[in-house]
C-alpha cells in the first residue's frame, strides 16, 4: 500500500498507534507479534512507529495475530446491524414439514423463530439432548412438549422456558398444527433446535 500525495498525512500515525495498542493488549513482545505476523521485529517496529506504512499483505497477517479485521486495523467501523426484522423480509422456508421465518439476528448468542409445527408427528420418536437454554411461546394451536418422562400440552399463550439437556420433544396433533415463538442458544456443538430439521 502506498500513500497518495492527496490522502490524509494522519492516518499512518493512527494506523501505527493502533498496531501498538493492539500488540500490547494481547500482551506480546514485538519479537513473538513479529514472528507469527511471518515479519521481522525491526519491520513491525516501524511499522508500530509510523516509519512504514503496513502493505495489505502484512495489514492481513496482523489482523489475524490479533484477531481483528484489517478494517478493524484501519479504524473503520463495523456497520450497526438492523436490530428490526420486518414481517416483510422475514422470507419462510420449510425442511421437515415444518416451516420457519427467522426473528432475529443472525449469528448472535441467542436464535429466535417463529415456527409452524405440522399437525401430526413427523418427527416421530426422535429426541434432542444438547447443551443450553430453549424458551417457546405458543401462539395459536394446540403444543404437545415432551420433557424427561413427562409431557405437557400447551395453548395459546403458554410459555415453557426448560435446559436442553433434559430430553426433549416437540409434537401437535391440532388439525391446523401450531404457531410458536421459539428461542435457543446458539452452540457451535449444538445439533440444531429441537424443531424439525431447521436451522441452528
Amino acid at each position: 500500500m502506498t500513500t497518495g500525495p492527496h490522502e490524509d498525512a494522519g492516518a499512518l500515525p493512527a494506523v501505527a498507534a493502533r498496531l501498538r495498542d493492539l500488540r500490547r493488549d494481547a500482551r506480546l513482545t514485538l519479537e513473538s507479534a513479529a514472528g507469527r505476523a511471518g515479519l521481522s521485529p525491526a519491520h513491525l517496529s516501524r511499522l508500530e512507529t509510523g516509519h512504514r506504512q503496513p502493505s495489505l499483505p502484512a495489514l492481513l497477517s496482523l489482523a489475524r495475530v490479533y484477531g481483528t479485521t484489517v478494517s478493524g486495523l484501519l479504524g473503520e467501523a463495523a456497520p450497526v446491524p438492523d436490530p428490526v426484522v420486518r414481517a416483510s423480509g422475514a422470507a419462510a422456508w420449510e425442511a421437515g414439514g415444518w416451516t420457519y421465518r427467522r426473528a432475529g439476528g443472525a449469528g448472535r448468542a441467542l436464535q429466535a423463530l417463529r415456527v409452524h409445527v405440522p399437525p401430526g408427528d413427523p418427527q416421530g420418536e426422535l429426541v434432542r439432548v444438547h447443551p443450553g437454554e430453549e424458551w417457546l411461546y405458543v401462539l395459536s394451536g394446540e403444543l404437545r412438549l415432551f420433557l424427561g418422562d413427562a409431557a405437557y400440552t400447551l395453548g395459546p399463550g403458554d410459555s415453557a422456558h426448560f435446559d436442553s439437556l433434559t430430553p426433549h420433544r416437540i409434537g401437535t396433533l391440532a388439525p391446523a398444527g401450531a404457531e410458536l415463538l421459539f428461542v435457543h442458544t446458539l452452540l457451535q456443538a449444538a445439533a440444531g433446535p429441537c424443531l424439525g430439521g431447521g436451522p441452528r
